[in-house]
């Protein structure tokens, strides 16, 4: 972390190098010490230590400065930094003002110039000042920090892309103080959230996934134009092909569209994953996959979504949004899939702002006190309303059938069945919604009767069916009616190989219509889904990997 800033701003140039040079001579090795000789000057310093997060510990303003007198500098950067300490200097003359404005600006000390000798008269208000200011610390971190509304479903989009790549954040509403001094610095109006201001004090205004990627420290260009290996999506399947790819020597890249972990990294907790008896969370699973990736060598570009996939002689060329690409010996698919929309038109305006796909977990403390419906009955729904009963005054279960059994796995629906606020609704289905802004109502209705009820709440998460979004693969790899991919035996109905198959050898069995383009994980037509397999099928694709280059 940066040293603390002491800044002094006095109009005349020789007071301002003189009393910067005293100050610098006793406490430069520790303080960044700053000078200006306007009160705009400072401010605009103010703005740019504000931006970088960095902490400011004490201000010395002359009284007597044109356009901007001392005080009304003091009063202004109250607003940046109110836990600074505020000194005035001022002349014999002015000690009536200077008294005045200990009122006005909470002025912590006045002093007279000349101040010399500083041993004397500098240094020990000094002193005293920052043994103050140490013991009540600005709280600003050197943290990427969000600012936007509680219901904008840009500065969700924002906070959830941070939450899922593992960056850490600070959020910060609007309407709160010191999210306004973040908009104010930053020359932003509240409409124009969100704002983000990287730990570097980059301001971004409701930056795209890609520029955001950028300034947090996640990589978005590959290194090279030709790889062993390119993995396609970071979900369990794809970091499990990374990790295995790289650790065995072959020049590896994962390309993920949104963040390292798929559905799996949403989970606020797995208990049968092998080898964590007390369970582990999607985000450190995640966290511990993605590390161990780049710790063998792997590349992992972050915000970049492949659009097209082409065979050209031996090499597979996968083609970026955008317009550039990138070319390797073989290509693993494990792109995953998404949750499937609600058939109700008017819920689509409160995406991001009420109604959620996924478990959001981020949003788990705002909802404190408050009744929580979900949308699904499968094992990912099960885990987030265990997640999420730990803050809602009641977390409502909405399903289509008549229980869970079918659906969900048994240690789930024992620890759910112990719970007194989570409810189960059977039989219901979710029809519309409204609300100003954002959710405030939700239609339900009896799949057996067909009776209707409107209840109130801020809050759906869904969970329902799984999309493979394999739509651009269309024409190029063989898919199922549903659009899953299929691979091996799937391939050779009737003892045929796929139309286009130039190798004298059927498909290995993770092997796709296109010769050296392997899928893995649940992507792939049949697969189990669970997260342990879409590792195995990750680890498994990288043998016959290692069997296509071999043969080549």
């Amino acid at each position: 972390m940066a040293n603390p800033t002491i800044l002094t701003v006095d109009d005349d140039p020789a007071v301002s190098r003189a009393v910067a040079r005293d100050i610098r001579r006793r406490y430069g090795d520790r303080y960044r010490v700053v000078r200006a000789v306007s009160g705009a000057e400072a401010l605009e310093a103010l703005h740019e230590i504000k931006l970088r997060g960095d902490r400011l510990a004490v201000m010395l303003a002359d009284y007597r400065m044109p356009k901007m007198n001392g005080i009304e500098f003091l009063e202004e950067a109250m607003d940046l930094f109110p836990l600074a300490r505020r000194v005035l200097l001022t002349a014999y003359a002015d000690t009536g003002a200077a008294i005045d404005a200990i009122n006005v600006v909470d002025l912590d000390h006045y002093l007279l110039k000349p101040w010399n000798p500083p041993e004397e008269h500098l240094y020990p208000v000094i002193d005293s000042l920052l043994d103050a200011w140490a013991a009540t610390p600005d709280p600003t971190a050197t943290e990427t920090r969000v600012v936007g509304h509680r219901w904008s479903a840009p500065s969700f989009a924002v906070r959830d892309f941070l939450a899922r790549n593992l960056v850490p954040y600070r959020w910060l509403r609007a309407d709160e103080p010191e999210g306004a001094r973040l908009l104010a610095a930053a020359g932003v109006t509240a409409a124009e959230v969100p704002l983000v201001v990287t730990a570097d004090g980059t301001s971004l205004v409701a930056p795209a996934e890609k520029e955001l990627a950028a300034h947090v420290g996640l990589s978005t260009m590959p290194t090279a134009d030709f790889y062993d290996l390119v993995v396609v999506g970071g979900g369990p399947a794809g970091l499990g092909a990374a990790v295995y790819g790289a650790s065995e020597g072959l020049r590896t890249v994962l390309v993920e569209r949104e963040a390292t972990g798929g559905q799996a990294g949403q989970s606020s907790r797995i208990d049968n994953y092998l080898g964590f008896p007390d369970g582990v969370s999607g985000s450190q699973l995640t966290g511990r996959a993605r590390r161990q990736a780049l710790k063998f060598g792997a590349e992992i570009l972050s915000a970049r979504e492949v659009v097209a996939l082409e065979a050209a002689g031996s090499g597979r060329v996968l083609r970026f949004g955008g317009g550039a690409s990138i070319t390797a010996h073989t290509v693993v698919l494990a792109t995953g899939v998404s949750y499937r929309m609600l058939a109700a038109p008017s819920l689509e305006p409160f995406t991001g702002a009420g109604v959620f796909y996924g478990s959001a977990v981020t949003e788990a403390p705002t909802c404190s006190g408050d009744e929580v419906y979900m949308v699904g009955g499968a094992n990912s729904a099960g885990q987030a309303a265990l997640h999420f009963s730990r803050y809602a005054k009641r977390v409502h279960m909405l399903i289509r059938g008549a229980d869970l059994t079918r659906s969900m796995s048994t240690y789930l629906l024992d620890q759910i069945g112990a719970i007194d606020n989570i409810v189960i609704h059977p039989w219901t289905e979710v029809i519309g919604g409204k609300g100003d802004g954002h959710l405030e109502q939700l239609t339900l209705r009896d799949a057996r009767s067909g009776a209707v009820d409107t209840v109130a709440t801020s809050w759906l998460f869904v969970f329902i069916g799984a999309e493979p979004r394999t739509e651009w693969l269309d024409g190029v790899v063989a898919r199922d009616e549903r659009g899953f991919v299929l691979t091996g035996p799937d391939l050779t109905a009737d003892g045929v190989r796929p139309a286009g198959w130039s190798l004298p050898r059927d498909p290995y069995h993770l092997e796709t219509s296109v010769p050296g383009v392997f899928a893995a994980g649940d992507v792939r037509a049949a697969s189990l889904k669970r997260v342990a397999s879409a590792v195995g099928d990750g680890a498994m694709a990288i043998s016959l990997v290692h069997r296509y280059l071999e043969a080549q």
